[in-house]
Protein backbone atom coordinates (compact mmCIF):
# COMPACT_ATOMS: atom_id res chain seq x y z
CA UNK A 1 0.00 0.00 0.00
CA UNK A 2 1.63 3.32 -0.97
CA UNK A 3 2.48 5.65 1.91
CA UNK A 4 1.70 9.32 2.27
CA UNK A 5 4.10 12.19 1.62
CA UNK A 6 4.92 12.47 5.31
CA UNK A 7 5.93 8.84 5.48
CA UNK A 8 3.08 7.91 7.75
CA UNK A 9 0.49 5.31 6.77
CA UNK A 10 -2.73 6.86 5.50
CA UNK A 11 -5.60 7.23 7.96
CA UNK A 12 -8.49 4.92 7.20
CA UNK A 13 -11.74 6.78 7.31
CA UNK A 14 -14.98 5.13 8.34
CA UNK A 15 -17.26 4.23 5.53
CA UNK A 16 -20.34 6.39 5.54
CA UNK A 17 -23.67 4.64 5.40
CA UNK A 18 -26.28 5.72 2.93
CA UNK A 19 -28.92 8.02 4.31
CA UNK A 20 -31.68 5.46 3.94
CA UNK A 21 -29.82 2.57 5.58
CA UNK A 22 -31.09 1.53 9.02
CA UNK A 23 -28.79 0.74 11.90
CA UNK A 24 -28.65 -2.86 13.12
CA UNK A 25 -31.13 -3.45 15.93
CA UNK A 26 -29.81 -4.23 19.32
CA UNK A 27 -30.82 -7.60 20.73
CA UNK A 28 -33.89 -7.12 22.90
CA UNK A 29 -33.54 -9.14 26.14
CA UNK A 30 -37.31 -9.68 26.32
CA UNK A 31 -37.35 -11.04 22.79
CA UNK A 32 -34.33 -13.18 23.53
CA UNK A 33 -36.05 -14.60 26.62
CA UNK A 34 -39.19 -15.25 24.60
CA UNK A 35 -37.17 -17.10 21.97
CA UNK A 36 -35.46 -19.25 24.57
CA UNK A 37 -38.75 -20.08 26.29
CA UNK A 38 -40.34 -20.96 22.98
CA UNK A 39 -37.46 -23.26 22.10
CA UNK A 40 -37.66 -24.91 25.52
CA UNK A 41 -41.44 -25.23 25.14
CA UNK A 42 -41.04 -27.01 21.79
CA UNK A 43 -38.53 -29.57 23.00
CA UNK A 44 -39.62 -33.21 22.72
CA UNK A 45 -39.42 -33.85 26.48
CA UNK A 46 -41.44 -30.80 27.55
CA UNK A 47 -44.73 -32.70 27.90
CA UNK A 48 -42.99 -35.52 29.76
CA UNK A 49 -41.46 -33.19 32.34
CA UNK A 50 -44.64 -31.13 32.71
CA UNK A 51 -46.76 -34.20 33.42
CA UNK A 52 -44.29 -35.82 35.78
CA UNK A 53 -43.22 -32.65 37.58
CA UNK A 54 -46.68 -31.07 37.71
CA UNK A 55 -48.39 -34.17 39.10
CA UNK A 56 -45.58 -34.67 41.63
CA UNK A 57 -45.83 -31.08 42.90
CA UNK A 58 -49.64 -31.23 43.12
CA UNK A 59 -49.52 -34.50 45.07
CA UNK A 60 -46.83 -33.32 47.50
CA UNK A 61 -48.56 -29.98 48.11
CA UNK A 62 -51.82 -31.87 48.53
CA UNK A 63 -50.29 -34.06 51.23
CA UNK A 64 -49.11 -30.96 53.09
CA UNK A 65 -52.53 -29.33 52.89
CA UNK A 66 -54.35 -32.54 53.87
CA UNK A 67 -52.22 -32.71 57.01
CA UNK A 68 -52.93 -29.06 57.79
CA UNK A 69 -56.66 -29.11 57.01
CA UNK A 70 -57.55 -32.45 58.60
CA UNK A 71 -55.97 -32.09 62.04
CA UNK A 72 -58.94 -30.40 63.71
CA UNK A 73 -61.43 -32.78 62.10
CA UNK A 74 -59.43 -35.77 63.33
CA UNK A 75 -59.21 -34.39 66.88
CA UNK A 76 -62.95 -33.69 66.91
CA UNK A 77 -63.51 -37.36 66.03
CA UNK A 78 -61.21 -38.44 68.93
CA UNK A 79 -58.56 -39.58 66.46
CA UNK A 80 -54.85 -38.73 66.24
CA UNK A 81 -54.15 -35.45 64.48
CA UNK A 82 -52.22 -37.21 61.70
CA UNK A 83 -54.89 -39.87 61.09
CA UNK A 84 -56.10 -38.63 57.70
CA UNK A 85 -52.58 -37.67 56.61
CA UNK A 86 -51.28 -41.18 57.25
CA UNK A 87 -54.09 -42.73 55.22
CA UNK A 88 -53.51 -40.25 52.40
CA UNK A 89 -49.76 -40.90 52.50
CA UNK A 90 -50.40 -44.64 52.26
CA UNK A 91 -52.70 -44.09 49.28
CA UNK A 92 -50.12 -41.80 47.65
CA UNK A 93 -47.42 -44.45 48.10
CA UNK A 94 -49.59 -47.11 46.46
CA UNK A 95 -50.56 -44.61 43.78
CA UNK A 96 -46.89 -43.83 43.09
CA UNK A 97 -46.27 -47.54 42.50
CA UNK A 98 -49.27 -47.65 40.13
CA UNK A 99 -47.98 -44.53 38.35
CA UNK A 100 -44.54 -46.06 37.78
CA UNK A 101 -46.12 -49.32 36.66
CA UNK A 102 -48.43 -47.59 34.20
CA UNK A 103 -45.62 -45.38 32.88
CA UNK A 104 -43.49 -48.44 32.04
CA UNK A 105 -46.26 -50.54 30.49
CA UNK A 106 -46.43 -50.71 26.67
CA UNK A 107 -49.45 -49.35 24.86
CA UNK A 108 -50.60 -52.84 23.85
CA UNK A 109 -50.85 -53.87 27.47
CA UNK A 110 -52.89 -50.78 28.30
CA UNK A 111 -55.29 -51.71 25.53
CA UNK A 112 -55.44 -55.26 26.85
CA UNK A 113 -56.44 -54.01 30.31
CA UNK A 114 -59.39 -51.98 28.99
CA UNK A 115 -62.02 -54.72 29.13
CA UNK A 116 -60.93 -56.29 32.47
CA UNK A 117 -60.92 -52.87 34.16
CA UNK A 118 -64.36 -52.06 32.74
CA UNK A 119 -65.79 -55.40 33.88
CA UNK A 120 -64.30 -54.98 37.36
CA UNK A 121 -65.61 -51.43 37.69
CA UNK A 122 -69.13 -52.42 36.63
CA UNK A 123 -69.11 -55.37 39.04
CA UNK A 124 -68.00 -53.22 41.99
CA UNK A 125 -70.48 -50.46 41.12
CA UNK A 126 -73.26 -53.06 41.11
CA UNK A 127 -72.09 -54.39 44.50
CA UNK A 128 -72.62 -50.92 45.97
CA UNK A 129 -76.40 -51.40 45.66
CA UNK A 130 -76.37 -54.77 47.43
CA UNK A 131 -77.64 -54.43 51.03
CA UNK A 132 -74.97 -55.24 53.57
CA UNK A 133 -72.10 -54.54 51.14
CA UNK A 134 -72.65 -50.98 49.99
CA UNK A 135 -72.66 -48.15 52.49
CA UNK A 136 -73.88 -44.56 52.45
CA UNK A 137 -71.62 -41.55 53.06
CA UNK A 138 -73.10 -38.03 53.18
CA UNK A 139 -76.32 -39.31 51.68
CA UNK A 140 -74.73 -41.05 48.67
CA UNK A 141 -74.80 -44.84 48.36
CA UNK A 142 -71.51 -45.16 46.48
CA UNK A 143 -69.11 -46.82 48.89
CA UNK A 144 -67.96 -50.32 49.84
CA UNK A 145 -66.45 -50.97 53.25
CA UNK A 146 -63.12 -52.81 53.26
CA UNK A 147 -63.01 -53.22 57.01
CA UNK A 148 -61.99 -50.81 59.72
CA UNK A 149 -61.69 -47.24 58.52
CA UNK A 150 -60.94 -48.18 54.92
CA UNK A 151 -63.57 -47.67 52.23
CA UNK A 152 -63.56 -47.67 48.45
CA UNK A 153 -65.67 -45.74 45.95
CA UNK A 154 -65.98 -47.86 42.77
CA UNK A 155 -67.32 -44.96 40.69
CA UNK A 156 -63.84 -43.39 40.77
CA UNK A 157 -62.48 -46.45 38.98
CA UNK A 158 -65.37 -46.15 36.53
CA UNK A 159 -63.73 -43.00 35.14
CA UNK A 160 -60.53 -44.87 34.33
CA UNK A 161 -62.50 -47.78 32.91
CA UNK A 162 -64.52 -45.51 30.61
CA UNK A 163 -61.37 -43.77 29.31
CA UNK A 164 -59.44 -46.96 28.52
CA UNK A 165 -62.34 -48.93 27.07
CA UNK A 166 -63.63 -46.04 24.96
CA UNK A 167 -60.15 -45.27 23.63
CA UNK A 168 -59.65 -48.88 22.57
CA UNK A 169 -63.12 -49.05 21.01
CA UNK A 170 -62.77 -45.82 19.03
CA UNK A 171 -59.23 -46.71 17.94
CA UNK A 172 -60.34 -50.07 16.53
CA UNK A 173 -63.25 -48.45 14.70
CA UNK A 174 -61.01 -45.73 13.29
CA UNK A 175 -58.59 -48.34 11.99
CA UNK A 176 -61.52 -49.90 10.11
CA UNK A 177 -62.81 -46.50 8.88
CA UNK A 178 -66.14 -46.94 10.69
CA UNK A 179 -66.30 -43.63 12.55
CA UNK A 180 -67.74 -41.88 9.51
CA UNK A 181 -71.04 -43.63 10.27
CA UNK A 182 -72.93 -42.13 13.20
CA UNK A 183 -74.25 -45.45 14.49
CA UNK A 184 -70.72 -46.84 14.82
CA UNK A 185 -69.66 -43.71 16.66
CA UNK A 186 -72.52 -43.95 19.17
CA UNK A 187 -72.92 -47.71 19.58
CA UNK A 188 -71.82 -49.19 21.93
CA UNK A 189 -69.99 -46.16 23.37
CA UNK A 190 -73.01 -44.13 24.46
CA UNK A 191 -75.05 -47.10 25.85
CA UNK A 192 -72.12 -48.30 27.97
CA UNK A 193 -71.48 -44.75 29.22
CA UNK A 194 -75.16 -44.36 30.13
CA UNK A 195 -75.04 -47.72 31.93
CA UNK A 196 -72.17 -46.42 34.08
CA UNK A 197 -74.05 -43.16 34.65
CA UNK A 198 -77.15 -45.11 35.73
CA UNK A 199 -75.18 -47.16 38.26
CA UNK A 200 -73.67 -43.97 39.65
CA UNK A 201 -77.00 -42.13 39.83
CA UNK A 202 -78.58 -45.05 41.71
CA UNK A 203 -76.36 -43.96 44.58
CA UNK A 204 -77.15 -40.27 44.10
CA UNK A 205 -73.64 -39.09 43.17
CA UNK A 206 -74.39 -36.37 40.64
CA UNK A 207 -70.87 -34.88 40.73
CA UNK A 208 -69.18 -38.06 39.46
CA UNK A 209 -71.91 -38.43 36.85
CA UNK A 210 -71.12 -34.94 35.52
CA UNK A 211 -67.44 -35.85 35.17
CA UNK A 212 -68.26 -39.07 33.30
CA UNK A 213 -70.49 -37.05 31.00
CA UNK A 214 -67.63 -34.62 30.36
CA UNK A 215 -65.34 -37.56 29.49
CA UNK A 216 -67.95 -38.91 27.07
CA UNK A 217 -68.30 -35.58 25.28
CA UNK A 218 -64.53 -35.14 25.16
CA UNK A 219 -64.13 -38.52 23.47
CA UNK A 220 -66.92 -37.79 20.99
CA UNK A 221 -65.29 -34.47 20.14
CA UNK A 222 -61.92 -36.15 19.59
CA UNK A 223 -63.58 -38.77 17.40
CA UNK A 224 -64.88 -36.00 15.15
CA UNK A 225 -68.57 -36.29 15.93
CA UNK A 226 -70.68 -34.03 13.69
CA UNK A 227 -72.35 -31.02 15.26
CA UNK A 228 -75.86 -32.44 14.98
CA UNK A 229 -74.85 -35.66 16.72
CA UNK A 230 -72.94 -33.78 19.38
CA UNK A 231 -75.86 -31.43 20.06
CA UNK A 232 -78.30 -34.35 20.17
CA UNK A 233 -76.36 -36.26 22.82
CA UNK A 234 -75.80 -33.03 24.75
CA UNK A 235 -79.52 -32.25 24.68
CA UNK A 236 -80.40 -35.69 26.06
CA UNK A 237 -77.81 -35.37 28.84
CA UNK A 238 -78.97 -31.83 29.70
CA UNK A 239 -82.61 -32.93 29.85
CA UNK A 240 -81.79 -35.80 32.17
CA UNK A 241 -79.69 -33.45 34.32
CA UNK A 242 -82.52 -30.93 34.66
CA UNK A 243 -84.94 -33.69 35.65
CA UNK A 244 -82.54 -35.06 38.26
CA UNK A 245 -81.94 -31.59 39.71
CA UNK A 246 -85.62 -30.62 39.76
CA UNK A 247 -86.63 -33.83 41.55
CA UNK A 248 -84.06 -33.41 44.35
CA UNK A 249 -84.49 -30.64 46.97
CA UNK A 250 -80.85 -31.05 48.00
CA UNK A 251 -79.60 -30.41 44.46
CA UNK A 252 -81.95 -27.46 44.05
CA UNK A 253 -80.61 -25.96 47.28
CA UNK A 254 -77.04 -26.34 46.04
CA UNK A 255 -77.96 -24.66 42.78
CA UNK A 256 -79.41 -21.70 44.65
CA UNK A 257 -76.15 -21.19 46.59
CA UNK A 258 -74.20 -20.06 43.52
CA UNK A 259 -72.70 -16.65 44.33
CA UNK A 260 -74.22 -16.60 47.83
CA UNK A 261 -72.67 -14.22 50.38
CA UNK A 262 -74.98 -15.12 53.26
CA UNK A 263 -75.76 -18.56 54.72
CA UNK A 264 -79.47 -17.91 54.16
CA UNK A 265 -82.44 -19.41 55.98
CA UNK A 266 -81.56 -22.60 57.80
CA UNK A 267 -77.88 -22.12 56.90
CA UNK A 268 -78.52 -23.78 53.54
CA UNK A 269 -75.46 -22.08 51.99
CA UNK A 270 -73.21 -22.40 55.03
CA UNK A 271 -70.46 -24.39 53.28
CA UNK A 272 -70.38 -22.21 50.17
CA UNK A 273 -70.27 -18.94 52.15
CA UNK A 274 -67.55 -20.10 54.54
CA UNK A 275 -65.47 -21.25 51.60
CA UNK A 276 -65.59 -17.67 50.31
CA UNK A 277 -64.72 -16.41 53.81
CA UNK A 278 -61.64 -18.63 53.86
CA UNK A 279 -60.43 -17.37 50.49
CA UNK A 280 -61.12 -13.74 51.38
CA UNK A 281 -59.22 -13.87 54.67
CA UNK A 282 -56.10 -15.31 53.06
CA UNK A 283 -55.01 -12.16 51.27
CA UNK A 284 -52.06 -12.31 48.92
CA UNK A 285 -49.68 -14.53 50.88
CA UNK A 286 -52.07 -16.14 53.37
CA UNK A 287 -52.15 -16.39 57.13
CA UNK A 288 -49.44 -19.05 57.23
CA UNK A 289 -49.35 -22.81 56.92
CA UNK A 290 -51.51 -24.36 59.63
CA UNK A 291 -53.02 -21.02 60.71
CA UNK A 292 -56.45 -21.46 59.08
CA UNK A 293 -59.43 -20.36 61.18
CA UNK A 294 -62.21 -21.84 59.05
CA UNK A 295 -60.98 -25.40 59.52
CA UNK A 296 -61.84 -25.16 63.24
CA UNK A 297 -65.33 -26.49 62.63
CA UNK A 298 -66.68 -23.61 60.53
CA UNK A 299 -65.95 -25.07 57.08
CA UNK A 300 -67.38 -28.57 56.41
CA UNK A 301 -65.23 -31.01 54.41
CA UNK A 302 -62.18 -28.80 54.81
CA UNK A 303 -59.75 -31.59 53.86
CA UNK A 304 -61.78 -33.07 50.97
CA UNK A 305 -64.07 -31.00 48.75
CA UNK A 306 -63.06 -27.59 50.13
CA UNK A 307 -59.34 -28.06 50.59
CA UNK A 308 -58.77 -25.36 47.97
CA UNK A 309 -60.44 -22.85 50.31
CA UNK A 310 -58.09 -23.79 53.16
CA UNK A 311 -55.18 -23.47 50.72
CA UNK A 312 -56.30 -19.94 49.87
CA UNK A 313 -56.61 -19.03 53.55
CA UNK A 314 -53.20 -20.37 54.56
CA UNK A 315 -51.14 -19.75 51.40
CA UNK A 316 -53.11 -16.83 50.00
CA UNK A 317 -53.58 -15.83 46.40
CA UNK A 318 -50.01 -16.89 45.61
CA UNK A 319 -50.74 -20.45 46.74
CA UNK A 320 -54.03 -20.77 44.85
CA UNK A 321 -52.54 -19.33 41.66
CA UNK A 322 -49.67 -21.81 41.95
CA UNK A 323 -52.16 -24.69 42.15
CA UNK A 324 -54.06 -23.32 39.15
CA UNK A 325 -50.81 -22.95 37.18
CA UNK A 326 -49.86 -26.58 37.91
CA UNK A 327 -53.23 -27.85 36.71
CA UNK A 328 -53.00 -25.63 33.62
CA UNK A 329 -49.54 -27.04 32.81
CA UNK A 330 -50.84 -30.57 33.32
CA UNK A 331 -53.79 -29.91 31.02
CA UNK A 332 -51.60 -28.35 28.34
CA UNK A 333 -49.19 -31.29 28.43
CA UNK A 334 -52.06 -33.77 28.06
CA UNK A 335 -53.44 -31.87 25.07
CA UNK A 336 -49.98 -31.75 23.53
CA UNK A 337 -49.54 -35.52 23.89
CA UNK A 338 -52.95 -36.13 22.34
CA UNK A 339 -52.29 -33.73 19.48
CA UNK A 340 -48.81 -34.89 18.47
CA UNK A 341 -49.34 -38.64 18.39
CA UNK A 342 -50.30 -40.70 15.35
CA UNK A 343 -51.64 -43.63 17.39
CA UNK A 344 -55.45 -43.29 17.68
CA UNK A 345 -55.59 -45.14 21.01
CA UNK A 346 -53.02 -42.81 22.52
CA UNK A 347 -54.89 -39.77 21.22
CA UNK A 348 -58.25 -40.87 22.65
CA UNK A 349 -56.81 -42.09 25.96
CA UNK A 350 -54.70 -38.97 26.50
CA UNK A 351 -57.62 -36.74 25.57
CA UNK A 352 -59.96 -38.64 27.88
CA UNK A 353 -57.58 -38.44 30.85
CA UNK A 354 -56.96 -34.74 30.24
CA UNK A 355 -60.70 -34.07 30.03
CA UNK A 356 -61.27 -36.04 33.23
CA UNK A 357 -58.66 -34.22 35.34
CA UNK A 358 -59.37 -30.78 33.89
CA UNK A 359 -63.17 -31.06 34.23
CA UNK A 360 -62.93 -32.33 37.79
CA UNK A 361 -60.55 -29.54 38.79
CA UNK A 362 -62.80 -26.90 37.20
CA UNK A 363 -65.91 -28.26 38.95
CA UNK A 364 -64.20 -28.40 42.35
CA UNK A 365 -62.53 -25.00 42.15
CA UNK A 366 -65.62 -23.41 40.61
CA UNK A 367 -67.72 -24.64 43.53
CA UNK A 368 -65.24 -23.24 46.07
CA UNK A 369 -65.24 -19.88 44.29
CA UNK A 370 -69.04 -19.80 44.26
CA UNK A 371 -69.24 -19.91 40.48
CA UNK A 372 -70.69 -23.44 40.24
CA UNK A 373 -72.96 -25.52 42.47
CA UNK A 374 -71.27 -27.73 45.05
CA UNK A 375 -70.98 -31.11 43.33
CA UNK A 376 -69.07 -32.98 46.04
CA UNK A 377 -66.10 -33.98 43.88
CA UNK A 378 -62.51 -33.85 45.19
CA UNK A 379 -59.70 -31.84 43.66
CA UNK A 380 -57.61 -34.34 41.64
CA UNK A 381 -54.33 -35.41 43.26
CA UNK A 382 -54.89 -32.78 45.96
CA UNK A 383 -57.89 -33.57 48.14
CA UNK A 384 -58.09 -36.32 50.72
CA UNK A 385 -59.41 -39.63 49.40
CA UNK A 386 -57.58 -42.77 48.36
CA UNK A 387 -60.37 -43.97 46.06
CA UNK A 388 -59.94 -40.86 43.94
CA UNK A 389 -56.14 -40.73 44.21
CA UNK A 390 -55.32 -44.28 43.03
CA UNK A 391 -57.05 -44.25 39.60
CA UNK A 392 -55.96 -40.67 39.01
CA UNK A 393 -52.30 -41.51 39.57
CA UNK A 394 -52.65 -44.53 37.30
CA UNK A 395 -54.09 -42.19 34.66
CA UNK A 396 -51.12 -39.84 35.12
CA UNK A 397 -48.88 -42.85 34.53
CA UNK A 398 -50.74 -43.38 31.25
CA UNK A 399 -49.94 -39.82 30.15
CA UNK A 400 -46.28 -40.28 31.12
CA UNK A 401 -46.09 -43.52 29.12
CA UNK A 402 -47.65 -41.81 26.10
CA UNK A 403 -45.30 -38.83 26.41
CA UNK A 404 -42.28 -41.17 26.58
CA UNK A 405 -43.51 -43.17 23.59
CA UNK A 406 -43.20 -40.28 21.12
CA UNK A 407 -40.30 -40.97 18.71
CA UNK A 408 -38.54 -37.68 19.43
CA UNK A 409 -39.01 -38.07 23.19
CA UNK A 410 -37.77 -41.66 23.04
CA UNK A 411 -34.61 -40.58 21.23
CA UNK A 412 -34.03 -37.72 23.67
CA UNK A 413 -34.46 -40.02 26.66
CA UNK A 414 -32.04 -42.51 25.14
CA UNK A 415 -29.45 -39.74 24.84
CA UNK A 416 -30.05 -38.49 28.38
CA UNK A 417 -30.08 -41.93 30.00
CA UNK A 418 -27.53 -44.14 28.21
CA UNK A 419 -26.90 -47.68 29.29
CA UNK A 420 -24.31 -48.41 31.94
CA UNK A 421 -20.78 -48.25 30.63
CA UNK A 422 -21.72 -46.59 27.33
CA UNK A 423 -21.00 -43.07 26.17
CA UNK A 424 -23.61 -40.83 24.64
CA UNK A 425 -23.84 -41.06 20.90
CA UNK A 426 -21.59 -44.16 20.74
CA UNK A 427 -22.50 -47.75 20.24
CA UNK A 428 -19.89 -49.25 22.57
CA UNK A 429 -18.40 -48.72 25.98
CA UNK A 430 -15.34 -46.72 26.83
CA UNK A 431 -13.42 -49.92 27.51
CA UNK A 432 -14.12 -51.24 24.03
CA UNK A 433 -13.16 -48.16 22.05
CA UNK A 434 -9.47 -48.09 23.06
CA UNK A 435 -8.78 -51.73 22.01
CA UNK A 436 -10.44 -50.91 18.68
CA UNK A 437 -8.05 -48.04 18.21
CA UNK A 438 -5.13 -50.29 19.18
CA UNK A 439 -6.25 -52.96 16.72
CA UNK A 440 -6.45 -50.33 13.98
CA UNK A 441 -2.94 -49.15 14.72
CA UNK A 442 -1.71 -52.75 14.81
CA UNK A 443 -3.26 -53.44 11.40
CA UNK A 444 -1.51 -50.36 10.00
CA UNK A 445 1.79 -51.49 11.50
CA UNK A 446 1.46 -54.97 10.06
CA UNK A 447 0.64 -53.50 6.67
CA UNK A 448 3.75 -51.34 6.88
CA UNK A 449 5.94 -54.32 7.74
CA UNK A 450 4.56 -56.32 4.82
CA UNK A 451 5.66 -53.57 2.46
CA UNK A 452 9.25 -53.87 3.70
CA UNK A 453 9.26 -50.82 6.04
CA UNK A 454 10.66 -51.05 9.57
Amino acid sequence: MPGSRTGRPPVQRAVRRPAGASRPRRDNPVRRLHTRLRKAWDRPLTAYYLIFGGSLLITVLGLVMVYSASQITALQMSLPGSFFFRKQFLAASIGAALLLLASRMPVKLHRGLAYPILAGAVFMMALVQVPGIGMSVNGNQNWISLGGSFQIQPSEFGKLALVLWSADLLARKQEKNLLAQWKHMLVPLVPVAFMLLGLIMLGGDMGTAIILTAILFGLLWLAGAPTRLFVGVLSIAATLGVILIKTSPNRMARLQCIGATDPGPGDACWQAVHGIYALASGGIFGSGLGASVEKWGQLPEAHTDFIFAVTGEELGLAGTLSVLALFAALGYAGIRVAGRTEDPFVRYAAGGVTTWITAQAVINIGAVLGLLPIAGVPLPLFSYGGSALLPTMFAIGLLIAFARDEPAARAALAMRHPRFGRKRGTGGSAFVRSPRRWNTMRRRASAARSSGER
